[in-house]
């Protein structure tokens, strides 16, 4: 049976509904005729804990979901500190926490009790996010490579629910491995244009690649301010990672500078060609661009387009 007392704990509200989802699945597989109580604590009033926990008159176990525990009222957690102190048989009580000092006392209440736990940390780093999407193709019984879930990403964004969703659509209309020519095809276009794309040709001097790519993603509707930020970011990360030591470990520059090892591996790459001078200029460039946008200028596309090439010729092949 699953456990008295289960604390799913975190703001990753994917994850979380995972972890739910398991726990009841795991429940029914136990007893096919479980009751399932699955409420907001939001709705759930004084004296209403002791109605969801009661046996019912033809006996069984009893699933208790409550999501958002952090926001059960002051009355009703009283009550279920007061329950988790002794929990019922044949009960099990499944707690949905975001975390936080908010609702605060059930959590350690629950804690206390000797509640199982299961951590739903939201996914903040970008190498976390690519082990993520690796993650769900392995769990369809299908390869990705680190390319193709760095691509998939770009295309798709940050968000967990969108990648799973981005992953299994992927798995179902592509054969064989996942590689980065897989998911470049599927997402024609959307994957290549990227601010950050039309950033990086910018910075290694290829203005035709840059004018390509920045067209194509006007196209599919990125936001021109968007295109200028991560130009701007693209000129600033050449800064940085140049003023650095060229002889400190990726690993130990990316740390000194909040940047991912990969992100420091690819602007190491980009530094050829550039002096203090000419990032000066590429750095007027792109505010000129950036007050282009924001409305000195009536065509944004064209101020973009003026933008990437001086960027791009401002950098010595």
């Amino acid at each position: 049976m699953t456990a008295p007392v289960t604390l799913v704990v975190g703001p990753e509200e994917l994850l979380a509904e995972r972890a739910v989802s398991g726990l009841v699945s795991a429940a029914r597989a136990d007893d096919p005729e479980v009751i399932v109580h699955d409420i907001p604590a939001t709705e759930i009033s004084a004296g209403r804990l002791a109605e969801l926990v009661s046996p019912s008159l033809f006996g069984g176990t009893i699933v208790v979901v409550v999501r958002g525990a952090q926001d059960l009222s002051a009355d009703v957690a009283k009550e279920f500190i007061a329950y988790l102190a002794a929990p019922e048989e044949d009960v099990a009580v499944v707690l949905a926490h975001k975390g936080g000092a908010k609702g605060k006392a059930v959590l350690e209440a629950a804690q206390r009790a000797g509640a199982t736990s299961i951590a739903c940390a939201e996914v903040k780093r970008y190498t976390d996010k690519v082990a993520f999407v690796r993650a769900e193709s392995r769990t369809a019984s299908r390869s990705m490579s680190d390319g193709a879930a760095r691509t998939l990403i770009d295309a798709v964004g940050n968000d967990l629910r969108e990648l799973a969703a981005a992953v299994s659509q992927l798995v179902a209309d592509t054969p064989g491995p996942i590689d980065e020519s897989a998911v470049r095809r599927y997402y024609s276009g959307r994957a290549e244009a990227t601010s950050f794309t039309v950033a990086d040709c910018a910075v290694e001097g290829r203005s035709e690649d840059a004018l390509e790519q920045l067209r194509w993603a006007l196209a599919v509707g990125v936001a021109p301010v968007l295109v200028t930020s991560a130009l701007a970011q693209g000129v600033r990360n050449v800064i940085r990672v140049g003023s650095a030591q060229q002889r400190t470990r990726p690993a130990d520059l990316a740390r000194e500078l909040s940047m991912p090892s990969w992100k420091v591996d690819r602007v190491r790459s980009q530094l050829r060609g550039w002096t203090p001078e000419r990032l000066e200029n590429a750095m007027h460039a792109v505010a000129d661009a950036d007050a282009a946008v924001k409305g000195a200028e009536v065509d944004p596309a064209y101020a973009l387009e003026r933008a990437v090439v001086r960027v791009a010729q401002a950098r010595d092949r």
